[in-house]
């Protein structure tokens, strides 16, 4: 019976150890500092989803070529970082599975790459008189191809009068069974079911926007002409859990960047651009 009280404060004794190691190890895991780790490099379309084009390449293969050279130039220049690409051939991964694979593997960064695209518009080029002499107008289909520059989407709401990307990059899901299911009842022909996809919570819109405005700026010093960061209802970048952007590295519609993109020398600016970008925000983010 004497010994009772002695057990009792070995007890507690022992109990209060416990609790100062777990408080303890619960503190270094809060003290451990922010670290990029995964980056998740998406080379935009591909397979069936290659209709963009210029004068003699297409856009998906552009998009990868950039992508696997970024990949590899992340893994050459920043330490410690994994790079894992949703596509390293020419195939078609529907967009929901592109961001759905960086959040399974709890990504730190999404870049999606792309080349950009003048629509092709009908214009009257004349008229004619039909069987009953009436004045009908000809139409001729045409492109703008003096259009050039680079711009950086993030996930946000635009202007519906401002749509031509987000319709052009949202149009892949057509190519998609079950679309509808997949995007919650969002339709890439209908201009106002674009707000669905700007109601989803973007919780990283800050840091999404800080990548890109550090990738635009990076275009400039190369003497790109910039055409801004913008958000837009993107259903690639809906769903991120994680900063993330898309970036259109030129128009492919334009012969003079055409050439670019595909050369070499474009391709490898391009990349030391998008390094740089990151590289910069990678410090900024682990400060912080």
């Amino acid at each position: 019976m004497k010994n009772i009280p002695l057990i009792r404060h070995k007890y507690v004794l022992l109990t209060v150890l416990l609790l100062s190691c777990s408080l303890s190890f619960a503190k270094s895991l809060n003290d451990t500092p922010y670290k990029i780790k995964t980056i998740v490099v998406d080379a935009g379309h591909g397979g069936t989803d290659g209709a963009t084009r210029g004068i003699f390449s297409k856009e998906k293969d552009i998009a990868l070529q950039v992508a696997l050279r970024l990949g590899k130039a992340i893994e050459e220049n920043v330490k410690d970082v994994k790079v894992v690409y949703t596509r390293s051939t020419d195939i078609f991964i529907p967009l929901y599975e592109r961001i759905g694979l960086a959040n399974r593997i709890k990504a730190d960064l999404f870049i999606s790459i792309h080349c950009n695209s003048m629509p092709i518009k009908k214009v009257i080029s004349g008229y004619r008189k039909d069987s009953r002499g009436r004045r009908v107008p000809i139409y001729k289909t045409v492109q703008s191809t003096s259009t050039k520059g680079t711009e950086t989407f993030v996930s946000g709401f635009g202007r519906l009068d401002e749509q031509d990307v987000v319709m052009r990059e949202n149009e892949s899901i057509l190519l998609e069974k079950d679309y509808k299911n997949n995007y919650e009842g969002y339709d890439p022909k209908d201009p106002e079911s674009i707000i669905l996809l700007s109601l989803m919570k973007n919780a990283f819109r800050e840091q999404s926007i800080k990548l890109a405005s550090y990738m635009q700026e990076e275009y400039v010093q190369s003497g790109r002409i910039d055409r801004g960061v913008k958000e837009q209802s993107l259903a690639v970048l809906a769903k991120a859990g994680m900063p993330a952007v898309l970036t259109e590295i030129g128009f492919v519609s334009n012969p003079e960047e055409e050439e670019y993109l595909n050369s070499e020398l474009g391709q490898n600016e391009i990349v030391s651009n998008l390094l740089k970008a990151i590289q910069t925000y990678k410090k900024q983010a682990e400060l912080e």
